[in-house]
């Protein structure tokens, strides 16, 4: 990452509804990678799949999530020089679908997000906490250290996006550096039990267990890889950068996961990891890398995992700082969250704004006594996976629809045939996640139904939203045509 976190006094300010910077494919691979948190998967995403989920198999279950998505992404990433605003998911969804679907995907994405974001909240202050107390220090409220990163990701969130680009590459690369170490270690050496795994490659062995459960927990893992699109406006050269970005963020995110299970599982044998992750998943990785790499090795993982954890932290602000800035200035927010900071041309207001939401919900959380784990964590996470499986449906289905109707590209494979397999994959995982909720939040029924109306009644209100400002404004636009416009032209016509 070359370019400077500041721009010359002689580059002039930006437009107060624009954005600016000259973000590269690895800068923003970098973003959303850390927004998918390597480190936290590896140790809190792993163990589950392999108790709860097809076992010592789990690994391939990686591999799977990842073509699907990866056929998700062939559409997406066809359409994106199309869509030059930067308003992701909901963007695409309204050039394609109209601008009723569009404005309700804005909705329910703000609210996907937001729990994502949350989720990490809770779960970075139990972790800090326990960090703290495995080294002498004080037992305190998790929601004190909670408030204390969101403090130091809003101060970065004001900045300059390269500012955040370089604190998540920096902090990317310490907590992928140690995993890939131990990977290595258990590849030369065979790890600790009877030698390296090879239940992944056995077709009986990877359908057995739960595997709705198994895929359930493995496509959550890949949350943040298509918020490439939000950072269009700051990249280099979009049409160029977002789709390179997409794909090697994809790649990149399936193979670590993949690669990292499996070297899980063969540390310890199939029968040993299975048992240890259904008795202590919460301690497993460390406990693993400890037993591999010696107490250094264990000592440096607890510290990375807060790391991790904290860029996840960062790299969701900023992206939902952008939806806001971006709805801010299609005239569906208030117009100020639309306004970009002078000399740092960030979308300073919406992530002042996303702060003060953050913080809301940290003190809801911690006035109501919810504990950061197995409530704040399970149920936010719960909800944002079932957000987005339901988005990225949304978004093939546009992409679809887009195509079809505009022949902007006519490409069978981009345009067609990806697109219709993905939206099949995607379906697949939403009925699957469905139907698992209630055991991803903890076992209730009736909390699935809650979770599950909440996302509802969000994009059921921006569907609404549209209506009544188009009653308002006594207009009736017909839905978006789907014509290629100039770089720059924001979403406030696909919107109304």
């Amino acid at each position: 990452m070359s370019a400077r976190p500041h721009h010359p006094p002689s580059s002039p300010p930006p437009a107060p509804g624009r954005l600016r910077g000259s973000l590269g494919a690895g800068s923003i691979v970098f973003m959303v990678v850390a927004a998918a948190a390597p480190l936290t998967v590896v140790a809190g995403t792993v163990p589950l799949g392999l108790a709860a989920g097809n076992g010592a198999a789990f690994p391939m279950t990686f591999v799977l999530c990842a073509a699907v998505l990866l056929l998700f992404a062939v559409g997406f990433c066809a359409m994106s020089r199309h869509v030059p605003e930067a308003g992701a998911f909901y963007a695409y969804v309204a050039r394609g679908l109209g601008a009723a679907p569009g404005l309700g995907s804005a909705f329910l994405a703000l609210v996907t997000y937001t729990a994502v974001q949350a989720a990490v909240y809770g779960y970075l202050g139990a972790t800090v906490d326990a960090l703290v107390q495995h080294y002498g220090g004080p037992s305190l409220p998790w929601y004190l250290y909670a408030a204390a990163a969101l403090l130091v990701a809003g101060v970065l969130g004001y900045r300059h996006i390269e500012l955040s680009g370089r604190v998540l590459g920096a902090l990317l690369v310490a907590e992928v550096a140690i995993v890939l170490v131990f990977d290595a270690v258990v590849a030369v050496t065979g790890g600790l039990g009877p030698g390296r795994s090879t239940a992944l490659f056995v077709p009986s062995q990877f359908l057995s267990g739960s595997l709705g459960i198994a895929i359930m927990f493995a496509i959550a893992s890949f949350i943040g890889f298509e918020a490439t699109a939000v950072f269009r406006d700051e990249a280099r050269d979009p049409e160029r950068t977002v789709p390179r970005a997409t794909y090697l963020a994809l790649v990149l995110i399936g193979a670590f996961y993949t690669l990292s299970a499996w070297a899980v599982v063969s540390a310890w044998g199939d029968a040993d990891a299975v048992a240890r992750a259904s008795t202590d998943p919460g301690t497993m990785i460390v406990t693993t890398i400890t037993a591999v790499l010696g107490p250094v090795g264990g000592d440096l993982a607890q510290i990375l995992l807060v790391t991790s954890l904290f860029a996840a932290l960062l790299s969701f602000h900023n992206v939902l700082a952008r939806y806001l800035f971006a709805l801010g200035n299609a005239g569906t927010m208030p117009a100020a969250l639309g306004r970009s900071h002078a000399r740092h041309a960030s979308p300073h207001a919406a992530s002042l704004a996303q702060s003060c939401t953050a913080l809301a919900l940290i003190v809801v959380f911690a006035v109501t006594g919810m504990d950061p784990v197995t409530q704040v964590f399970a149920w936010m996470a719960g909800t944002a996976t079932l957000g987005v499986l339901a988005l990225m449906a949304l978004t093939c289905a546009a992409v679809l629809v887009f195509f079809r109707r505009t022949r902007a590209d006519t490409r069978i494979w981009h345009t067609v045939a990806a697109p219709v397999l993905g939206l099949a994959g995607l379906i697949a995982c939403l009925g699957l996640t469905v139907a698992n909720f209630p055991t991803l939040i903890g076992g209730s029924a009736a909390l699935a139904g809650v979770i599950g109306g909440v996302l509802v009644v969000a994009f059921v209100a921006g569907m609404v939203f549209t209506r009544v400002g188009a009653a308002h404004s006594g207009t009736s636009r017909p839905p978006v045509t789907g014509t290629t416009r100039p770089a720059g032209t924001d979403l406030q016509e696909d919107l109304r």
